[in-house]
């Protein structure tokens, strides 16, 4: 009889989530200073956030989980008595975590790895590999969870804003950006994460009251006439903002329930840089 195991990276943030399903996570390394920690065991994202403020002239940065410990972790499922293991990664466009999970698939005997690139990240992530164990729970076998993940990866997205472009620009995670490259540090720009996976700006904007309108504005033109979705709020330490987007979204759209907020966990914040915040979506079917 089948056992299917999960594994997800930490980039989901799913540490941060309450859940009593057996998630394994991967987790990244934070290089900050001349300290390195692992993210979440070592460093957790207000302690990273409130660093980052002290410490504007620090440039952080991140590496992926090593091969072996991925092959550690699928080792360990198949002592655990697991036939199957579904592993959720960040988008294979913003980190090689998603190669080295495979690379590590290739590497292990006597347990079926499924890698599956989620094309994207923070809580769009971690709700994947969550809805993938609610499905096993009840039943149901990989190919029609790979399918479930597939249908959820297709109608999910992210409208962000970040207060600087600084972070992501020199870690090389926004694409699209030479128009904003001569007064990137003057712009409070809103961005979006495509269909691809990928990290592109969409707007210039001034200031950072205006950016926080205008992903507010986007986001309900939209989805004027989008019905069963989880929305909800991600953000890295902005607490100026987040009572105010969920509040402005609300108003509009008494339909959408409750409005979470989700921590953009530190090595995903190494890039956003602190004070973004998006507004995340999920389409039900």
């Amino acid at each position: 009889m089948k056992k299917i195991g999960f594994v997800v990276c930490g980039n989901s943030g799913i540490d941060y989530l309450d859940h009593d399903y057996d998630i394994r996570v991967i987790r990244s390394t934070l290089l900050f200073g001349d300290k390195e920690y692992t993210d979440f065991v070592d460093i957790k994202a207000e302690d990273f956030y409130k660093q980052l403020k002290e410490n504007p002239d620090l440039h952080p940065t991140t590496a992926q989980t090593a091969t072996g410990v991925i092959l550690e972790t699928y080792e360990q499922l198949k002592k655990d008595g697991y036939t199957d293991a579904i592993v959720v990664t960040i988008s294979s466009k913003l980190s090689g975590t998603y190669e080295g999970a495979k690379m590590a698939a290739s590497m292990v005997e006597g347990i079926n790895v499924h890698v599956f690139d989620s094309l994207s990240l923070s809580y769009n992530e971690a709700y994947m590999v969550l809805r993938a164990a609610e499905l096993a729970q009840a039943g149901k076998d990989v190919p029609e969870i790979i399918d479930e993940l597939s249908w959820i990866r297709e109608h999910q997205g992210l409208y962000v804003s970040v207060d600087t472009l600084r972070y992501l620009v020199k870690n090389g995670r926004l694409t699209g950006a030479s128009g904003f490259l001569g007064s990137f540090l003057k712009i409070k720009p809103m961005l979006h994460l495509t269909r691809e996976g990928r990290v592109e700006p969409v707007e210039k904007i001034r200031t950072r009251k205006k950016a926080i309108e205008r992903i507010i504005e986007k986001f309900l033109d939209d989805f004027e006439d989008a019905k069963n979705m989880e929305v909800f709020v991600i953000h890295s330490n902005a607490f100026d903002a987040i009572d105010y987007v969920k509040d402005k979204l609300k108003a509009a759209r008494p339909d959408f329930g409750e409005i979470k907020d989700y921590p953009l966990t530190p090595v995903v914040g190494a890039h956003a840089g602190p004070g973004a915040i998006a507004i995340g979506w999920i389409l039900k079917r």
